[in-house]
């Protein structure tokens, strides 16, 4: 959705070393935010984007018009499927509809080979790959890991909401990330006595939190009993931005 950044330089960069033509979509989708949400002041650079992405030779920028992807009548809504109901499905009613169907537009429109997704919106991955194959697109889902600051904090274009004060109380939620992974590689297996850890780092940090969770990689289920690989996956407020992040516990 633009705002680019070196999260999004690392999938370009990727992307040319893989394939021969990269097409970088920027379009900030009205259809994924809720009557509440900050799609009006979504932070728009499209100039700088520009000039980021000639640097980084991008062979074609495709910035649509609204009436491209949601044409006049348009009502060929994506249902985005079972993974939809965990994590933040249902604290962001209707967001993964709207995922879903403008990546099922851009697909059609550009009718990508490959597609390359971050996996700081790891639900979000999950759902296009699931996508693909419900709809029987051809086209290859690639993920790429998290790029963080050096602080931790998960690159996002969202972050420019955060105050300098804010910013430094956002490096919590790497840290509570640390510290659920340390725990289950020590050995604990109730996923209540993680949350609780996780939530204490958080707090003082963080104004609201929304969940965190202990789920399965592939069906994002939450789990009973932890038994790695786990993804530690979160959403909460700094101040009033929400930024969500998850680290996946393999061993």
């Amino acid at each position: 959705m633009g705002s680019l950044h070196a999260g999004h330089v690392s999938l370009i960069c990727r992307a040319k070393r893989e394939q021969d033509v990269v097409v970088v979509s920027i379009f900030v989708n009205p259809a994924q935010f809720g009557p509440n949400e900050d799609f009006r002041k979504y932070p728009r650079s499209l100039t700088q984007d520009q000039t980021l992405l000639r640097r980084e030779r991008v062979d074609i920028l495709f910035h649509p018009r609204r009436s491209t992807v949601y044409p006049k009548g348009f009502r060929d809504y994506v249902n985005p499927g079972p993974l939809s109901h965990h994590l933040c499905g249902p604290f962001r009613p209707g967001h993964f509809r709207g995922v879903a169907t403008v990546l099922k537009r851009l697909f059609d429109i550009v009718q990508p080979d490959v597609s390359y997704f971050g996996e700081k919106d790891y639900q979000q991955s999950r759902i296009v790959a699931w996508l693909a194959k419900r709809h029987r697109i051809p086209v290859r889902i690639k993920t790429g890991e998290i790029i963080r600051d050096t602080d931790g904090v998960a690159l996002s274009s969202r972050n420019r909401y955060l105050s300098p004060e804010e910013r430094i109380s956002a490096r919590a939620i790497y840290r509570s990330l640390l510290k659920a992974k340390q725990l289950i590689r020590n050995g604990v297996r109730d996923p209540r006595q993680v949350k609780r850890a996780v939530r204490t780092v958080l707090l003082g940090n963080v104004s609201r939190i929304d969940y965190i969770t202990l789920a399965d990689p592939k069906t994002l289920e939450p789990l009973k009993r932890v038994k790695p690989p786990v993804l530690v996956a979160l959403a909460c407020y700094v101040g009033s931005t929400r930024l969500i992040d998850n680290a996946v516990v393999r061993r």
